[in-house]
């Protein structure tokens, strides 16, 4: 696989032609119909197997797969060369692909649940792909109860593919202008009755759901309940193993923050110790209601990671990922119009019925552009593409993390999948 990003006077037939692959592969990998336009700067993932090589003076298989960056047996063996000093120049050999040269991965992926269709249609492109898939999810009620999820269909997908569904279990409330409820987690922490009441009924759901374990995200926790949150998943582990798995959701934060509502009460080291996983919402530095900027710079992701490594065993932390972006209107004004979620096919389309011309930030590793709309207002949209998770990939190898977890499953993006497809394998844990 290759990372194309497109010139102007490009067409899917002259790139095609230069990569010796056919248009329809690159139409299929990249979910273009067969009358896109490309847009000036948005990448094309290029399918391919292997490439050829013609052998020159003073190479070696050796330096020739260092070129590559395959191994030299994976050379050897695919051009059945038994001895390797006996290449010569001029000779031609075939490449292999450079795949799945990053090991094994862990996925998850949250999803809300729609329609039967519409789940149907997110879940095909991306089931294959992941270790869990978590339905969010299940709110905490004041009595400790669990608010119902019609999550059926999603189980069920997930079980056909050999995928664990998880349990999401959030202190959101209410409806108009939902959000994360510090009184109701607090009082809950705070009684015992309630948290033993909380724990039976996370249990009961995972047996009569058919989930692999539960994925507990607390937040606006009062940060003076901190080590009570702790003790609350002390006792939450002991009720769930051996039989199921724990995980949390943490506020990303650089150094051991122990004030404010958002990120005091995330005790990293001690859900380091207590939980399976962990799963750090490295994303929304971009977000709806605040300035432009990217939503997962890679910049600040670093930063936040290596925090974590730091605190908390790096074989379990999951790093979150955001697969959306956002439209702002400008000038951006605190307290405005909030900015539009955006997909990734969107964010192309929207910069080619515009005639904009994909900018790539290399601080922050992330795509973005500039365009006019039709009433005459200025927008800029930042949002990901095959470069931007690809560098977010790397960075999960380096750190030797568990794996990555998605917010969300909602809009196309075939580009993810085939670039986290070409570098890794993907762990399951149910057969």
């Amino acid at each position: 696989m290759r990372i194309y990003v497109v010139k102007p006077g490009d067409t899917v037939w002259a790139i095609a032609r230069s990569f010796g692959v056919t248009p329809e592969s690159i139409i299929n990998a990249n979910g273009l119909s067969q009358d896109s336009s490309l847009v000036v700067g948005q990448t094309l993932v290029i399918p391919s197997t292997e490439i050829s090589y013609r052998v020159r003076p003073g190479d070696t298989l050796w330096s020739i797969a260092r070129k590559f960056g395959v191994s030299v047996d994976s050379i050897a063996n695919l051009n059945n060369i038994t001895n390797p000093s006996a290449i010569y120049p001029g000779l031609m050999i075939r490449i292999p692909e450079n795949a799945k040269n990053y090991g094994y991965i862990e996925v998850n992926a949250f999803i809300q649940p729609s329609t039967t269709q519409r789940e149907n249609a997110v879940l095909g492109e991306a089931i294959q792909y992941l270790t869990y898939v978590t339905p969010f999810s299940h709110h905490v009620t004041a009595d400790a109860g669990l608010t119902p999820l019609n999550d059926e269909n999603i189980i069920r997908i997930a079980r056909e593919n050999k995928v664990a569904p998880m349990l999401s279990v959030t202190n959101i409330s209410g409806t108009t202008g939902a959000n994360f409820n510090s009184e109701l987690i607090g009082n809950i922490l705070n009684s015992n009755s309630l948290q033993q009441t909380l724990i039976n009924n996370i249990l009961n759901m995972i047996r009569s759901k058919g989930y692999y374990g539960v994925v507990v995200d607390f937040e606006r926790i009062p940060p003076e309940d901190r080590e009570k949150y702790n003790n609350f998943l002390r006792k939450l582990v002991a009720a769930l193993h051996p039989n199921y798995i724990v995980a949390t959701a943490l506020a990303p934060k650089t150094y051991d923050v122990t004030t404010g509502a958002w990120h005091g009460a995330h005790d990293y080291k001690a859900h380091g110790e207590i939980v399976d996983f962990v799963i750090i919402m490295t994303y929304e530095w971009g977000w709806s209601g605040g300035p432009p900027m990217a939503v997962a710079p890679i910049n600040e992701v670093r930063k936040v990671l290596n925090y974590a490594v730091s605190v908390i065993p790096p074989k379990k932390i999951m790093m979150g990922m955001p697969l959306y972006g956002y439209d702002w209107t400008l000038p951006y004004m605190p307290g405005g119009e909030f900015a539009e979620s955006i997909g990734n096919q969107e964010a192309i389309n929207r910069a080619g019925r515009f005639g904009a011309r994909i900018q790539y930030d290399e601080k922050s590793q992330s795509p973005y552009y500039n365009y006019t709309d039709r009433a005459g207002r200025q927008h800029v949209v930042w949002f990901e593409d095959a470069r931007s998770v690809e560098e977010k990939y790397k960075l999960a190898s380096e750190l030797g993390l568990r794996g990555v977890s998605y917010w969300v499953l909602a809009q196309p993006f075939p580009q993810n999948f085939k670039v986290l497809d070409n570098m890794f394998n993907i762990e399951k844990v149910i057969e």
